[in-house]
């Protein structure tokens, strides 16, 4: 199985969601427009928007994939491990369920107290509030298949919950208003969990290790605190911008929201590869190969800055046209489109950070013990934010915010990544700093030329103009890595050999204990701090160590579902 596969299964759920994501928003802009309304949804989607990277995207999948990969390495039990730690689990979450449903004005006044008429958004918050429980449960779900290398149900989780949101405005627009979003984000969280349990029944069913791995849950249990309270600060820059935001103009909050859900697209796309390595990064990191760490960092952060520097390009080149096809219709403005574009092309300056910060604070949660740094490092970046927000958001509106916002993440992603090379694994500083300028010199010059090509299609409709740059800023962006950047893709060409009984002892031992994986091999070494070839051991030693032992390796030849 290759990773190019695993990932383009999730690209293609996680696509289609992504898709639905944006006709909701449309619908959106389309019935309700950028209003004190759609402001007062927008605060109560604050809390969905906290909870997914909390208890989905972040900080579950950071605690649990490791858990589970360290417990099937040594022969633990799934349903043991879900057992213990899910009714738990669930019965915290209730609870804060109901304390955010009681303390909803009081929620409103401290995220919000800029506006007029919080009743709608205290209504809004009670319902949105459910998601506390059922994205935690989505969340245990997602990561658990995940570690098993189930990818295609914990993709297709943002399908069935933008499906529930569209129905319910579809059916109870006319009658409730901007409530209907509210109720649909309720229902379509319960598709969530709905999507995944199957595929999650197959794995307890599967499992035959009846024993609880208690290192294994004991190691991940210690990284609860610094990975929730890391996943709440980075969301942060979420609260610090709409308190902020609160303060200005009516639908200043709304302008933000969609200039970010357009920005967040590509950076989103971009960590999928993230998604599908981090249980290989997981593995190796409990296997003490630091070089085979050192690697895969450095191949995911030029996969993943390749991609999302060329769609930052495509985006600041284009933003007003992306705007005005996706949102311009019905109750949003031509004046609306103006103050998103303006917003959208500032915010896309900070995608690199944010996609960055994504890819080096795995790196530090896939060690064995608790990591703090990457929480001190969000929060250096969001003083950096909160200072610029206060001090421009009243001269330069939303287009401050999402300037702060950009500073705050850069910085952020700049030190994380000293960090691991200081605290987690040899990365080749240098050689990543000239793959990334390369890389954004690439990308620069292909939206450049996709303006120059676009030019003549001035009087053209917008939709015409949008295809045609987003093609040739594709196809400009394409045609310069052959020529110029080839050696930064090459890595990825290769296909990863599977990870089962035996394997181990055909690609060899490291010195440190690990595994030397012929597809983190980038060929060509990487400069004088790079981490040395590991050397081949005998085979036959290692195919009677732990290997050979029930689940010692993850099977990554099984179909992916």
């Amino acid at each position: 199985m290759s990773v190019g596969r695993a990932a383009a299964l999730s690209g293609v759920l996680i696509a289609a969601g992504t898709g639905l994501g944006f006709l909701r928003d449309l619908v959106m802009a389309h019935r309700f427009g950028a209003s004190g309304a759609t402001d007062a949804f927008l605060v109560a989607w604050t809390i969905p928007e906290t909870v997914s990277p909390l208890l989905i995207e972040d900080a579950m999948a950071l605690l649990m994939v490791p858990v589970v990969t360290r417990l099937l390495a040594g022969g633990g039990g799934l349903r043991a491990l879900t057992a213990a730690t899910l009714p738990r689990m669930v019965l915290g979450l209730t609870a804060a369920t109901l304390t955010l449903g009681i303390a909803a004005p009081v929620v409103v006044g401290i995220l919000a107290p800029g506006l007029t008429e919080p009743g709608p958004a205290v209504r809004c918050v009670r319902l949105t509030a459910l998601t506390v429980v059922t994205f935690g449960v989505a969340g245990y779900m997602s990561a658990t298949l995940r570690a098993h290398h189930r990818f295609g149900p914990p993709a297709a989780i943002y399908l069935a919950y933008n499906v529930g949101i569209l129905a319910l405005i579809a059916g109870l627009a006319g009658v409730v208003g901007i409530m209907s979003a509210a109720i649909g984000v309720a229902f379509g969280s319960v598709l969530m969990v709905a999507v995944q349990l199957p595929a999650f029944v197959r794995c307890l069913r599967e499992d035959a290790a009846p024993r609880l791995d208690a290192a294994a849950l004991r190691l991940g249990l210690a990284a609860v605190a610094p990975v929730v309270v890391y996943t709440v600060t980075r969301q942060a820059q979420v609260f610090v911008e709409r308190f902020i935001g609160s303060g200005l103009a009516a639908g200043s909050i709304s302008h933000l929201n969609y200039a970010q859900k357009v920005a967040q697209v590509p950076m989103v796309l971009s960590l999928l590869i993230v998604t599908v390595t981090f249980p290989r990064l997981a593995r190796a990191s409990a296997d003490g190969d630091t070089g085979g760490v050192a690697r895969r960092i450095r191949q995911d952060l030029v996969v993943a800055g390749g991609f999302v520097l060329s769609a930052s390009a495509f985006l600041v080149a284009f933003a007003p046209d992306i705007i005005r096809v996706l949102f311009q219709h019905g109750e949003f403005t031509a004046a609306d489109t103006a103050d998103t574009a303006a917003t959208l092309r500032v915010y896309a300056l900070g995608l690199w950070g944010q996609s960055t910060v994504g890819i080096a604070t795995r790196a530090f949660f896939a060690q064995r013990r608790p990591q703090w740094r990457p929480t001190a490092v969000l929060a250096g970046g969001l003083a950096v934010t909160a200072a610029g927000c206060a001090a421009f958001a009243a001269l330069a509106g939303t287009a401050a915010l999402a300037a702060a916002d950009a500073a705050g993440i850069t910085l952020a992603a700049v030190l994380l990544l000293a960090g691991v090379r200081a605290r987690v694994a040899p990365i080749p500083l240098r050689r990543v700093a000239a793959d990334l300028a390369r890389l954004t010199v690439l990308a620069s010059l292909a939206g450049a030329a996709a303006l120059l090509a676009t030019a003549p299609l001035g009087a053209a409709p917008a939709l015409v103009r949008l295809a045609a740059g987003g093609l040739a800023t594709a196809a400009a962006f394409a045609a310069l890595i052959a020529l110029a950047g080839r050696d930064l893709i090459a890595p990825w060409t290769i296909p990863w050999p599977s990870w089962r009984p035996g394997a181990l002892a055909r690609r060899g031992r490291t010195s440190s204990g690990g595994t030397s994986d012929p597809a983190d091999r980038t060929g060509a070494g990487d400069g004088a701090d790079d981490q040395p070839r590991a050397e081949r051991a005998s085979g036959a030693a290692s195919a009677g160590g732990r290997t050979a032992a029930a689940g010692a390796d993850v099977p990554l030849d099984r179909s992916l579902r």
